[in-house]
């Protein structure tokens, strides 16, 4: 079962839901209350554990993809999740240059049922604000896309997230403000309190293990790299503007 706490903003946090049993973390770089820079989550990644069984996940709304892949990959964060309304052909652009895209919808959209168009890793679905802990009808999620490729956001939180689990059987789980002490703050007891119960789901539903990566799949592949197909990753201005680590504040 992946467990992914979302919203990480200090060190702090990010090694307190690992030490608890999380083993995804998401950092946002859309506004929100929760927003990071840039150079604040690559000195949080460079001090995490380099564990083959940890996704480190960069959640971008509406970003331009050249802007999307150059992060993630500068940075050597594991997954992108778009949560906005990227086009097909904007998802497939990141999906081929970074090692895991995560599509999000929310529930009920139409496109969920086309994930495939969109060449994404996986899906999430979220309630129609997401962030805002709001709870989404899980029959909305009943049966639109693969459970091994499903995560399932939206106004979970410990006392919950077994029944999502139960209802849904999806590959992983996504909360955020379900186990915050305040917003961009995580509180132990909440987190703990959800990955136990979580686990517990899982293991009472007879879901299977899904390792979301292979040996020595530490990073990204050679085209993520930069393969002829767009802008060199390592000029920085992919999309006419400075990254906010290459300026001055």
């Amino acid at each position: 079962m992946l467990v992914k706490i979302c919203g990480i903003t200090n060190e702090a946090d990010a090694m307190l839901v690992l030490g608890l049993g999380a083993n995804a973390l998401g950092f946002i770089f859309a506004p929100s209350p929760r927003q990071v820079s840039v150079r604040a989550v690559q000195q949080i990644v460079d001090r995490l554990p380099r564990d083959q069984g940890l996704l480190t996940v960069g959640v971008f709304r509406n970003e331009a993809p050249e802007r999307v892949v150059e992060v993630v990959n500068t940075i050597g964060l594991r997954a992108a999740q778009l949560h906005g309304h990227e086009t097909t052909e904007q998802t497939r652009y990141v999906a081929e240059r970074v090692p895991r895209t995560i599509r999000a919808f929310p529930a009920g959209h139409p496109d969920v049922a086309r994930i495939d168009h969109y060449g994404a890793h996986y899906v999430l679905i979220d309630a129609a604000s997401p962030g805002s802990g709001e709870v989404f009808d899980w029959r909305l999620a009943e049966g639109v896309v693969d459970p091994a490729r499903l995560v399932v956001s939206g106004g979970l939180h410990p006392g919950n997230v077994a029944d999502a689990i139960a209802h849904l059987r999806p590959l992983g789980v996504d909360v955020c403000s379900g186990v915050e002490a305040e917003p961009g703050r995580k509180d132990p007891v909440k987190v703990r309190a959800f990955v136990v119960a979580a686990r517990q789901a899982a293991v009472s539903a007879g879901l299977a293990g899904h390792r979301l990566w292979g040996e020595g799949d530490d990073g990204p592949t050679a085209s993520a790299a930069g393969d002829g197909h767009g802008d060199d990753p390592g000029d920085g201005e992919a999309d006419g503007r400075p990254f906010d680590w290459q300026e001055d504040t």
